[in-house]
């Protein structure tokens, strides 16, 4: 399970938006064991993420909250944007490649089969990500309150 911390900044039904209050990265760029990603996250931009989540656990505007994620989700969505738009490329250019009626022509009929296919991967993996964003398990969610007990009214049965 991936976890974050965030403050609830509005409130929406049975959703809330939060502002993430823990920068990129593990925690230990300080340390000289750590990756530095966080120093990469503090070059390229600072701004704090905001979120959508579920609010499971009932809390208030203003709470500090955490947020947990499956990492199963992460990972298929990792592989939905990034592996099916380049498989779609190389599948699409090899198979346009293949239709070519001569030589000569093979790499023009290859990039733009390539191109097409590219374009086929992207509109799928949207149209996928669509489909799975329905899916109460695929959702971050509220697990906690992290602050105090108060901050969290009872929670919903």
């Amino acid at each position: 399970m991936l976890e974050t911390r965030a403050v609830v900044i509005k409130l929406e039904g049975n959703e809330a938006l939060v502002e993430s209050t823990q920068g990129g990265g593990c925690g230990r760029c300080d340390s000289e064991n750590g990756c530095g990603s966080g120093k990469l996250t503090q070059l390229f931009g600072s701004r704090p993420r905001r979120f959508r989540v579920r609010n499971d656990a009932n809390a208030q505007l203003g709470s500090e909250v955490q947020v947990s994620l499956s990492e199963g989700v992460l990972l298929r969505s990792a592989l939905l944007m990034y592996i099916l738009p380049l498989v779609m490329l190389l599948c699409g250019g090899a198979l346009a490649g293949q239709m070519a009626a001569d030589e000569a022509s093979a790499d023009k009929y290859a990039i733009a089969g390539g191109a097409l296919g590219l374009l086929l991967g992207f509109v799928l993996a949207k149209w996928l990500a669509l489909q799975q964003r329905g899916l109460a398990v695929a959702q971050p969610v509220i697990a906690s309150c992290a602050n105090s007990i108060s901050a969290c009214a009872a929670r919903k049965h």
